[in-house]
């Protein structure tokens, strides 16, 4: 299977000022997701591509690995949205020929992963023949709604009166939150629905450790303890 990944990773950032390349566990932040998309090069014919219109993201995708796309201007603005840069680095990876079976969205902020679960997913989408994996973190289902107006009660999204044990729950009964971290769809959900999802679609269930996302600065001590914890080397 060929399969495209693609890391999009602007210049500009408006909560950590040059995030992809914030340093953490000892690497530039993009470093930890370009490492971990070459790992699933041991199974699959698998371009990783870093999309970007930063000169110092390039020098640094480059000097680790990943294939550089240069991003158009207009696609690289605070509200531009990512389908438009997939579907660039699509353009320009198979206008030299490729033909791609599937399409991998990994986002940069999202460092933690297990060395295989790039390859885990892979596999799972070309063993189920589906149009679009998702990934996602389960969730304990004890969640609240607040009362729709005063004087009502707030809802629970569960059975109060049959609350289970955590440790009792079945994967039917947990939630899974879509965390932006990895996604995996047929070229043609992105050709003809312009979306990362579309068609059939499963769900790739990460570990709850790979959950962590960098929006601010206390966010990177949890990254690294979770990197060193999944076994990655850090400084």
């Amino acid at each position: 299977m060929t399969a495209l990944v693609v890391i999009p990773a602007r210049g500009g950032s408006k909560g950590i000022p040059r995030k992809n390349l914030l340093p953490v566990g000892g690497r530039p932040l993009i470093a930890w997701t370009i490492a971990q998309a070459l790992e699933a090069q041991q199974d699959d014919d698998v371009i990783v591509a870093v999309s970007t219109e930063d000169a110092e993201i390039a020098e640094v995708a480059a000097a680790h690995g990943a294939r550089v796309i240069q991003r158009p201007a207009e696609l690289a603005t605070d509200d531009a949205p990512t389908e438009p840069t997939v579907l660039h680095a699509m353009d320009v990876v198979e206008a030299e020929g490729t033909a791609l079976d599937a399409v991998v969205l990994l986002q940069a902020t999202s460092p933690v992963r297990r060395p295989d679960t790039i390859r885990r997913a892979l596999a799972m989408f070309r063993e189920k023949g589906v149009d679009a994996l998702v990934g996602v973190v389960p969730e304990s289902p004890f969640f609240w709604r607040l009362p729709e107006s005063p004087g009502q009660s707030a809802r629970a999204a569960y059975d109060v009166d049959a609350r289970p044990r955590r440790q009792e729950l079945t994967a039917q009964q947990m939630h899974y939150f879509e965390n932006g971290s990895l996604y995996v769809t047929a070229p043609h959900i992105y050709r003809t629905k312009n979306n990362r999802i579309g068609g059939r679609t499963d769900l790739f269930v990460l570990d709850e450790v790979e959950g962590v996302d960098i929006d601010t600065l206390t966010d990177v001590a949890a990254a690294e303890s979770m990197l060193a914890r999944l076994g990655w080397r850090t400084s």
